[in-house]
């Protein structure tokens, strides 16, 4: 229901604070729809903090796999398709951009730099930042470990579940439950980097290739 809203609503300008008032969440509950089912595309995610406390979380997608099917001549540089699926309200509209997968996050804790993190794959980014955030605000992880935790993923009337939480699978009722490896692309891949008093601590997903460093 949530991923419905946020195709509904979410926007560039958008007023969404209605939808954590307790009249409409209560009201939401009693309507079931589909929910959106995921495109194909293809993303990388990086983050960078110097000594200075300058972050940087950047993200960039070509979308398709081969994107437009131009290239800049002389550079092999495929140019993206990114605006595909940008309709709002089920229109193009102007100076609007919608809810979009392209999502690298930042996060503060107490107006203060706390780091860049970003998990790339199509669909599961919103859901993934979610889980990820949970598990460093709520649970105290560290950038790996909460990287390192096993995902689900709603996608249309199906809820994929990766290993570590095919357990789970009986609490779960109204969608499909797929057990599914962690070697499906379909949950992504993450990189994140938090400050902890000087030190800076990284993590980088181990579901694709990636690399946490400093220099």
């Amino acid at each position: 229901m949530a991923l419905a809203d946020a195709f509904r609503f979410v926007r560039d300008g958008a007023e969404v604070a209605h939808l954590l008032d307790p009249g409409y969440l209560r009201n939401r509950r009693t309507r079931h729809e589909h929910t959106p089912s995921a495109p194909d595309g293809g993303t990388v995610y990086l983050c960078a903090v110097d000594q200075d406390r300058m972050a940087v979380s950047l993200i960039q997608s070509i979308f398709g796999h081969f994107g437009s099917g131009l290239i800049a001549p002389g550079t092999g540089v495929i140019l993206n398709n990114r605006s595909a699926c940008f309709a709002v309200n089920g229109r193009v509209e102007p100076g609007k951009r919608p809810f979009h997968t392209t999502i690298p996050g930042m996060l503060l804790r107490n107006g203060t730099l706390l780091g860049p993190f970003g998990i790339m794959g199509g669909f599961i980014q919103a859901q993934a930042h979610l889980q990820f955030v949970a598990a460093i605000a709520d649970e105290g992880c560290d950038p790996q470990e909460a990287l390192d935790r096993p995902r689900f993923m709603i996608d249309g009337q199906k809820i994929y579940l990766e290993a570590g939480l095919w357990e789970r699978a009986t609490e779960l009722d109204g969608l499909e439950v797929k057990p599914t490896p962690a070697s499906d692309a379909r949950f992504g891949a993450g990189q994140a980097i938090l400050l902890q008093g000087e030190a800076l601590v990284g993590g980088s997903d181990a579901r694709r290739d990636g690399y946490a460093a400093g220099i």
